[in-house]
């Protein structure tokens, strides 16, 4: 009976998906830090041109819009 209903087969598709899943969570682990460590350098560089107006009109943000956003922490 336990073979016949495919139990058997489905434990090993479900363990070697855990083996791919848990080669991939690596890669996305590290693909989120690499987004975190842009975000910190994106807002950076967007706190620096808070004090230029022309910059900040090309991008559509006020003074205080643009220190909000480079004020957040880098996790969100």
């Amino acid at each position: 009976m336990f073979f016949a209903d495919g139990g058997f087969s489905a434990r090993t598709r479900r363990s070697a998906t855990a083996v791919n899943h848990q080669r991939n969570s690596w890669s996305a682990l590290i693909g989120r830090w690499l987004a975190r460590i842009d975000r910190i350098h994106q807002r950076d560089d967007l706190r620096a041109i808070a004090d230029n107006p022309h910059l900040l009109a090309d991008l559509g943000l006020t003074r205080d819009e643009a220190l909000g956003q480079a004020n957040k922490p880098f996790w969100r």
